[in-house]
């Protein structure tokens, strides 16, 4: 059974860093595609950032209100996702989660909760 765990969540004060951790444990399948989503109170979730990996190269996507702020590092290694939160707002308080898909199913962590607060 696959399950992702989440880590590095806390509490920043504005303009301070986190630094997020993904795994996927529980299969020998290769999750070539990570995400990570947030969620705030009160809103719906939303797409943050994704990496996609093929054999030679890894491809980054991130949402317009982070993009420049956070980055997935590269080179992670398999199954694993870091997030590098930089310049963090108020507005990015919400619970983080991960995804990995493996179609028809996409496997989802419990999040960890970010709050950027002074």
């Amino acid at each position: 059974q696959v399950h992702l765990v989440e880590s590095g969540g806390g509490l920043v004060q504005p303009g301070g860093s986190l630094t997020l951790s993904c795994t996927a444990s529980g299969s020998t399948y290769t999750f070539n595609d990570m995400n990570w989503y947030r969620q705030a109170p009160g809103k719906e979730r939303e797409f943050v950032a994704g990496i996609s990996r093929s054999l030679k190269d890894e491809y980054f996507d991130y949402a317009p209100a982070v993009k420049g702020r956070f980055t997935i590092l590269p080179d992670s290694p398999k199954n694993t996702m870091t997030l590098q939160m930089n310049s963090l707002t108020p507005d990015d308080t919400a619970v983080y989660m991960c995804n990995a898909p493996k179609l028809p199913h996409v496997y989802w962590g419990q999040g960890t909760q970010v709050t950027v607060a002074s």
